[in-house]
Protein backbone atom coordinates (compact mmCIF):
# COMPACT_ATOMS: atom_id res chain seq x y z
CA UNK A 1 0.00 0.00 0.00
CA UNK A 2 2.58 2.68 0.80
CA UNK A 3 4.47 1.52 -2.60
CA UNK A 4 1.66 1.75 -4.35
CA UNK A 5 0.15 5.25 -2.75
CA UNK A 6 3.65 6.72 -3.15
CA UNK A 7 3.67 6.14 -7.14
CA UNK A 8 0.18 7.12 -7.04
CA UNK A 9 1.34 10.86 -5.30
CA UNK A 10 4.55 11.12 -7.76
CA UNK A 11 4.34 9.29 -11.28
CA UNK A 12 1.71 11.21 -12.54
CA UNK A 13 3.77 14.78 -12.44
CA UNK A 14 6.82 13.32 -13.09
CA UNK A 15 5.71 11.69 -16.36
CA UNK A 16 3.35 14.94 -17.46
CA UNK A 17 7.00 16.76 -16.49
CA UNK A 18 9.08 14.76 -18.75
CA UNK A 19 7.37 13.49 -21.19
CA UNK A 20 4.87 16.46 -22.34
CA UNK A 21 6.79 19.46 -20.39
CA UNK A 22 4.24 20.27 -18.44
CA UNK A 23 6.40 21.84 -15.64
CA UNK A 24 3.23 23.80 -14.05
CA UNK A 25 1.21 23.04 -10.52
CA UNK A 26 -0.38 24.69 -8.00
CA UNK A 27 0.56 25.82 -4.93
CA UNK A 28 -2.03 24.17 -3.28
CA UNK A 29 -1.56 21.08 -5.16
CA UNK A 30 2.45 20.99 -4.68
CA UNK A 31 1.78 21.85 -0.79
CA UNK A 32 -0.32 18.40 -0.71
CA UNK A 33 2.34 16.29 -2.97
CA UNK A 34 4.75 17.20 -0.22
CA UNK A 35 2.49 16.10 2.31
CA UNK A 36 1.52 12.84 1.40
CA UNK A 37 5.49 12.30 -0.32
CA UNK A 38 7.29 12.73 3.67
CA UNK A 39 4.11 11.10 5.00
CA UNK A 40 4.56 7.97 2.95
CA UNK A 41 8.67 7.58 3.21
CA UNK A 42 7.96 7.91 7.38
CA UNK A 43 5.78 5.18 7.27
CA UNK A 44 8.18 3.16 4.48
CA UNK A 45 10.65 3.67 7.34
CA UNK A 46 8.72 2.43 10.04
CA UNK A 47 7.46 -0.66 7.81
CA UNK A 48 11.04 -1.81 7.56
CA UNK A 49 11.55 -1.48 11.93
CA UNK A 50 8.86 -3.60 11.65
CA UNK A 51 10.31 -6.22 9.51
CA UNK A 52 13.54 -5.80 11.28
CA UNK A 53 12.23 -6.67 14.68
CA UNK A 54 10.32 -9.32 12.72
CA UNK A 55 13.21 -10.99 11.90
CA UNK A 56 15.17 -10.02 15.24
CA UNK A 57 12.30 -11.88 17.45
CA UNK A 58 11.94 -14.65 14.97
CA UNK A 59 15.76 -15.76 15.38
CA UNK A 60 16.64 -14.80 18.90
CA UNK A 61 12.95 -15.82 20.76
CA UNK A 62 11.19 -18.29 18.12
CA UNK A 63 9.10 -19.79 20.73
CA UNK A 64 7.23 -16.15 21.39
CA UNK A 65 7.24 -15.45 17.73
CA UNK A 66 3.77 -17.15 17.28
CA UNK A 67 2.62 -15.17 20.16
CA UNK A 68 3.93 -11.75 19.46
CA UNK A 69 3.73 -11.76 15.63
CA UNK A 70 0.11 -12.36 15.46
CA UNK A 71 -2.16 -10.82 11.93
CA UNK A 72 -3.62 -9.13 14.61
CA UNK A 73 -0.73 -7.61 16.30
CA UNK A 74 0.51 -6.41 12.95
CA UNK A 75 -2.55 -5.15 11.45
CA UNK A 76 -2.66 -2.75 14.71
CA UNK A 77 0.93 -1.94 14.35
CA UNK A 78 0.42 -0.98 10.76
CA UNK A 79 -2.31 1.21 11.27
CA UNK A 80 -0.86 2.80 14.42
CA UNK A 81 2.39 3.68 11.95
CA UNK A 82 -0.21 5.26 9.10
CA UNK A 83 -2.28 7.42 11.35
CA UNK A 84 0.59 8.81 13.86
CA UNK A 85 2.37 9.28 11.29
CA UNK A 86 0.10 10.93 8.67
CA UNK A 87 -0.75 13.42 11.77
CA UNK A 88 2.61 14.15 13.00
CA UNK A 89 3.89 15.17 8.97
CA UNK A 90 0.30 17.30 8.86
CA UNK A 91 2.13 19.64 11.59
CA UNK A 92 5.32 19.69 9.50
CA UNK A 93 3.37 20.64 6.28
CA UNK A 94 1.79 23.35 8.33
CA UNK A 95 4.10 24.94 9.45
CA UNK A 96 5.88 25.99 6.36
CA UNK A 97 2.82 26.99 5.24
CA UNK A 98 3.11 29.61 7.58
CA UNK A 99 6.28 30.78 6.14
CA UNK A 100 5.88 34.05 3.27
CA UNK A 101 7.11 33.20 -0.47
CA UNK A 102 8.77 35.46 -2.11
CA UNK A 103 11.26 34.17 -4.06
CA UNK A 104 11.19 32.71 -7.67
CA UNK A 105 8.46 30.34 -7.99
CA UNK A 106 10.55 27.38 -9.48
CA UNK A 107 11.55 24.20 -7.79
CA UNK A 108 14.71 22.25 -9.03
CA UNK A 109 12.85 18.99 -8.54
CA UNK A 110 10.85 16.58 -10.11
CA UNK A 111 8.15 16.74 -7.34
CA UNK A 112 7.63 19.00 -4.56
CA UNK A 113 9.48 18.11 -1.34
CA UNK A 114 10.32 20.17 1.98
CA UNK A 115 13.28 21.17 1.18
CA UNK A 116 12.63 22.22 -2.40
CA UNK A 117 9.67 23.99 -1.42
CA UNK A 118 10.79 25.98 1.96
CA UNK A 119 13.67 27.10 -0.44
CA UNK A 120 11.51 29.71 -1.75
CA UNK A 121 10.50 31.15 1.55
CA UNK A 122 11.74 33.86 3.14
CA UNK A 123 11.10 35.68 6.74
CA UNK A 124 12.68 35.34 9.91
CA UNK A 125 10.57 32.13 10.66
CA UNK A 126 12.76 30.54 8.18
CA UNK A 127 15.41 29.00 10.42
CA UNK A 128 13.52 27.71 12.54
CA UNK A 129 10.80 26.19 9.94
CA UNK A 130 13.65 24.39 8.55
CA UNK A 131 15.09 22.92 12.38
CA UNK A 132 11.93 21.59 12.88
CA UNK A 133 11.79 20.28 9.48
CA UNK A 134 15.31 18.81 10.14
CA UNK A 135 14.83 17.39 13.43
CA UNK A 136 11.63 15.70 12.72
CA UNK A 137 13.57 14.04 9.71
CA UNK A 138 16.30 13.31 11.60
CA UNK A 139 13.89 11.48 14.07
CA UNK A 140 11.84 9.62 11.93
CA UNK A 141 15.41 8.04 10.07
CA UNK A 142 17.85 7.61 12.80
CA UNK A 143 15.67 6.45 15.53
CA UNK A 144 14.71 3.85 13.17
CA UNK A 145 17.96 3.22 11.52
CA UNK A 146 19.50 2.91 15.23
CA UNK A 147 17.08 -0.41 15.58
CA UNK A 148 17.42 -1.84 12.48
CA UNK A 149 20.84 -1.80 12.22
CA UNK A 150 21.74 -3.50 16.41
CA UNK A 151 18.60 -5.58 15.27
CA UNK A 152 20.32 -7.05 11.92
CA UNK A 153 23.49 -7.40 13.80
CA UNK A 154 22.52 -9.33 16.32
CA UNK A 155 20.77 -11.54 13.81
CA UNK A 156 24.30 -11.44 12.13
CA UNK A 157 25.65 -12.93 15.79
CA UNK A 158 23.19 -15.60 16.24
CA UNK A 159 23.62 -17.16 12.31
CA UNK A 160 27.23 -16.95 13.41
CA UNK A 161 26.46 -19.20 16.12
CA UNK A 162 24.31 -21.65 14.10
CA UNK A 163 26.27 -24.74 13.72
CA UNK A 164 23.89 -26.16 10.41
CA UNK A 165 25.08 -24.72 7.26
CA UNK A 166 21.91 -25.09 5.73
CA UNK A 167 19.57 -23.13 8.41
CA UNK A 168 22.20 -20.38 8.47
CA UNK A 169 21.92 -19.86 4.58
CA UNK A 170 17.91 -19.70 5.18
CA UNK A 171 18.42 -17.20 7.43
CA UNK A 172 20.81 -15.03 5.29
CA UNK A 173 18.70 -15.60 2.20
CA UNK A 174 15.48 -14.13 4.05
CA UNK A 175 17.48 -10.94 5.72
CA UNK A 176 19.82 -10.18 2.43
CA UNK A 177 16.76 -8.82 0.66
CA UNK A 178 15.96 -6.68 3.55
CA UNK A 179 18.92 -5.02 4.07
CA UNK A 180 19.27 -4.77 0.44
CA UNK A 181 16.20 -2.25 0.50
CA UNK A 182 17.23 -1.04 4.17
CA UNK A 183 20.48 0.29 2.50
CA UNK A 184 18.70 2.08 -0.88
CA UNK A 185 16.22 3.55 0.85
CA UNK A 186 17.96 5.27 4.29
CA UNK A 187 21.50 5.76 2.45
CA UNK A 188 21.05 8.15 -0.10
CA UNK A 189 18.13 9.43 1.51
CA UNK A 190 20.73 10.85 4.60
CA UNK A 191 23.18 11.68 2.16
CA UNK A 192 20.63 14.25 0.83
CA UNK A 193 19.46 15.57 4.32
CA UNK A 194 22.94 15.77 5.65
CA UNK A 195 24.45 17.41 2.52
CA UNK A 196 21.85 20.09 2.78
CA UNK A 197 22.75 20.73 6.09
CA UNK A 198 26.20 21.28 5.59
CA UNK A 199 25.58 23.17 2.37
CA UNK A 200 26.94 20.76 0.14
CA UNK A 201 25.93 21.27 -3.35
CA UNK A 202 25.32 19.14 -6.05
CA UNK A 203 24.39 19.23 -9.75
CA UNK A 204 20.29 19.23 -10.38
CA UNK A 205 20.77 15.74 -12.37
CA UNK A 206 22.75 14.13 -9.41
CA UNK A 207 19.89 15.25 -6.81
CA UNK A 208 17.15 14.25 -9.47
CA UNK A 209 19.02 10.90 -10.09
CA UNK A 210 19.70 10.28 -6.26
CA UNK A 211 16.11 11.30 -5.38
CA UNK A 212 14.79 8.73 -7.46
CA UNK A 213 17.13 6.13 -6.09
CA UNK A 214 15.51 5.65 -2.97
CA UNK A 215 11.88 7.09 -3.84
CA UNK A 216 10.71 4.88 -6.82
CA UNK A 217 12.99 2.00 -6.44
CA UNK A 218 12.36 0.46 -3.63
CA UNK A 219 8.97 0.29 -4.34
CA UNK A 220 9.48 -1.32 -7.93
CA UNK A 221 11.72 -4.08 -6.61
CA UNK A 222 9.88 -4.87 -3.73
CA UNK A 223 7.46 -6.77 -5.35
CA UNK A 224 10.29 -8.88 -7.10
CA UNK A 225 12.11 -9.43 -3.87
CA UNK A 226 9.21 -10.29 -1.41
CA UNK A 227 7.39 -12.45 -4.05
CA UNK A 228 9.83 -14.29 -6.01
CA UNK A 229 12.79 -14.15 -3.19
CA UNK A 230 10.53 -15.51 -0.42
CA UNK A 231 9.98 -19.47 -1.18
CA UNK A 232 6.59 -19.64 0.30
CA UNK A 233 5.23 -16.65 -1.34
CA UNK A 234 6.61 -18.03 -5.07
CA UNK A 235 5.47 -21.70 -4.54
CA UNK A 236 0.82 -20.28 -3.33
CA UNK A 237 1.62 -18.04 -6.81
CA UNK A 238 2.81 -21.00 -8.73
CA UNK A 239 0.63 -22.57 -7.40
CA UNK A 240 -2.67 -20.53 -7.84
CA UNK A 241 -1.76 -19.66 -11.41
CA UNK A 242 -1.46 -23.61 -12.54
CA UNK A 243 -4.89 -24.03 -10.96
CA UNK A 244 -6.24 -21.13 -12.94
CA UNK A 245 -4.66 -23.15 -15.81
CA UNK A 246 -6.47 -26.21 -15.26
CA UNK A 247 -9.78 -24.73 -14.61
CA UNK A 248 -10.07 -22.85 -18.21
CA UNK A 249 -8.77 -26.01 -20.02
CA UNK A 250 -11.78 -28.03 -18.46
CA UNK A 251 -14.00 -25.47 -19.57
CA UNK A 252 -12.84 -25.24 -22.72
CA UNK A 253 -13.38 -29.01 -22.87
CA UNK A 254 -17.15 -28.91 -21.49
CA UNK A 255 -18.22 -26.64 -24.81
Amino acid sequence: MTDICFGVVTLPKIIARYWWNDMITSFGACFTQMYFVHSLGAIQSLNLLMMALDRFVAIWFPFKYPVLFTNKAVAIACTMCWVLTFIRLLGIALHALTLPYCDQNIIMQCYCDHISITRLGCGDGLAYVNSVALANAMVTLLVPLTFIILSYFSVIIAVLRMSQTERRHKVLSTCAPQLFITCLYYVPRCFVYLANVLGFNFSLVIRIIITMMYSLIPAAVNPIIYCFKTKEIKNVLMQRFKNRKVSTGLKTDCK
